[in-house]
C-alpha cells in the first residue's frame, strides 16, 4: 500500500506511453509548457469537470470524481462515472467515461488511463467494473472500451515502467519522431532534434578518431 505523498497523477500514465523522455520532464524535472493541444483538451475538461451530479431513477451521474488507489498508487480525476443501481438499491454497473478533444488512436494510451480510472474506482467502490467509454470530441461519439485481462496488465506495467524511471532519477535520452515530436507541448524545452543531431556527432567523432588509430597501427 501506497502512501497518499506517493501517488502518481493517472495523467502521468498517458504522458509516458506519448514518450518516457516527456513523463521525464514533467515529473522527474517538473517542467511544463503549454500548447494548442493541451490549452484545446484543458478547456474540453472545463465543460465537464463542474463539480454536480445528476440522479435519475436508478440512475446517476457523477462528474469530476475524485479516485484514487492506494494498491496501485494512483491518484486522479474522472470526467464522469456512471451509476446504475439494482431494485434492491445496490450497484447494478458502473462506468466511468472520460472525454478527449481528438479521436480514436491507434494506440492505447487513452484506454490504458480510462483502465486506470476503473481500476481505481473499483478498489474504492469494491465492485468489478469490466468496461468504460471514451467520449471523441471530433467523433461526436463515445467508444465501449472492454477493459479485460490484457489491458489491466498492460496498465499496470505502466505504473511499473513509471515508477522505475521515477526511483533512477535519470530522464531518458531523447529520440527524433518527427509528428510525436512537432505536436508536443515540451519541444522547445525537450529539444530533441539538437541533442540527438549532438549524439551523432559525437559517435562519428568517436568512431572517426578509433578509425585514425587503427590506420596508424
Amino acid at each position: 500500500m501506497f502512501d497518499e505523498n506517493e501517488l502518481l497523477p493517472i495523467s502521468s500514465l498517458q504522458h509516458l506511453l506519448y514518450c518516457e523522455r516527456q513523463f521525464a520532464l514533467i515529473h522527474l524535472e517538473q517542467l511544463w509548457c503549454e500548447n494548442q493541444f493541451t490549452v484545446e483538451g484543458e478547456i474540453l475538461h472545463e465543460r465537464v469537470d463542474i463539480q454536480h451530479h445528476e440522479s435519475r431513477r436508478r440512475e446517476k451521474q457523477e462528474y469530476s470524481l475524485n479516485v484514487r488507489s492506494l494498491e496501485l498508487g494512483l491518484i486522479g480525476i474522472c470526467d464522469l462515472v456512471e451509476i446504475r443501481y439494482g431494485l434492491d438499491n445496490r450497484f447494478e454497473s458502473i462506468s466511468p467515461v472520460e472525454f478527449k478533444r481528438g479521436k480514436t488512436k491507434p494506440s492505447n494510451v487513452d484506454l490504458v488511463q480510462l483502465c486506470a480510472q476503473a481500476l481505481c474506482l473499483t478498489e474504492m467502490l469494491s465492485f468489478p467494473i469490466p468496461s468504460g467509454q471514451i467520449y471523441y470530441l471530433q467523433e461526436h461519439r463515445r467508444s465501449l472500451i472492454q477493459l479485460d485481462a490484457d489491458l489491466v496488465n498492460e496498465t499496470k506495467k505502466v505504473i511499473i515502467r513509471c515508477r522505475e524511471i521515477l526511483a533512477s532519477g535519470v530522464t531518458p535520452s531523447a529520440s527524433f519522431e518527427t509528428k510525436k515530436c512537432n505536436n508536443c507541448s515540451l519541444l522547445d524545452l525537450c529539444l530533441p532534434k539538437q541533442t540527438c543531431l549532438s549524439g551523432q556527432l559525437v559517435s562519428q567523432y568517436v568512431n572517426d578518431e578509433i578509425h585514425k588509430i587503427r590506420k596508424e597501427d
